[in-house]
């Protein structure tokens, strides 16, 4: 599928087309008679919607659905990032953070196993 075609594509269906025709219609004819900025403001909108149900395609949903899409790619890859092994290597991060902080004080306390309460 090329991208033009993708653009294209219906991803507004059913009920969620008839929604969009009625309330566009709807902010239309509102739009119409009221009159002034909030009245273009409606006809903006209800000119939307109009096309929206129309045509059957939204870029709003396109783009939302693709940006959940990637999330959702990129949450299965984070189960193989490195901070998933906290527990196998607990020590040796302990021992790296004791090898660190060796002869610092910060808090006025230099156990790691038994910081200060409420710091």
């Amino acid at each position: 599928m090329n991208i033009s075609s993708k653009h294209l594509e219906q991803n507004v269906h059913g009920w969620e087309r008839a929604i969009s025709l009625a309330g566009g219609l709807y902010f239309l004819a509102k739009g119409l008679r009221r009159g002034g900025l909030g009245g273009l403001l409606q006809l903006g909108i209800g000119g939307m919607a109009v096309a929206r149900g129309v045509t059957g395609h939204c870029e709003a949903k396109r783009v939302f659905n693709e940006v959940s899409e990637q999330a959702g790619m990129a949450e299965g890859r984070s189960h193989h990032m490195p901070f998933e092994r906290y527990d196998s290597n607990k020590e040796q991060l302990q021992a790296n953070a004791a090898a660190a902080t060796n002869g610092t004080t910060v808090t006025g306390n230099d156990d790691l196993k038994s910081p200060p309460a409420g710091v």
